[in-house]
């Protein structure tokens, strides 16, 4: 599947773009549409503190912390594993950091996104593909 690279303000130009990818989270009954950054050099898929609540986690009621690394490391993160839909993908759980805070973007990183997925960028073309990783668990 492939998908053009985006801007989250229409002012900015397509010089701009980044790989931003649509998909549905679904937590208990709870299920909200997000876009998020795909990002090869993040270790942890991060998931701002707004949408958790979104998805009607609760904070106090996590018991584990993760810490973040580089420019994030000062935010308090907990994990949460919702259930992803991308396109025609069949759904998968996805672990993230979900953070403290709404000043970062939803993203997709090493683990476990690009466990479940093959990437290639192809960024002078502003579009990226998506395949699913044939040896995934949930690959089924």
């Amino acid at each position: 599947m492939r998908f053009r690279y985006s801007t989250t303000d229409p002012s900015q130009s397509e010089l701009d773009s980044l790989p931003r990818l649509p998909l549905v989270l679904r937590y208990g009954k709870q299920v909200i549409n997000a876009v998020g950054l795909v990002d090869s050099s993040a270790t942890v898929n991060v998931l701002p503190y707004g949408l958790g609540i979104q998805l009607a986690a609760v904070w106090d009621d996590q018991k584990a912390t993760i810490r973040l690394a580089g420019n994030l490391g000062e935010i308090a993160a907990q994990p949460l594993f919702p259930m992803a839909e991308i396109g025609d993908f069949p759904p998968f759980r996805l672990a993230f950091a979900w953070s403290r805070s709404d000043d970062l973007p939803l993203i997709r990183g090493q683990m476990n996104f690009f466990m479940e997925f093959d990437i290639c960028f192809y960024h002078s073309q502003l579009e990226f593909e998506i395949k699913q990783n044939p040896t995934s668990r949930q690959a089924s």
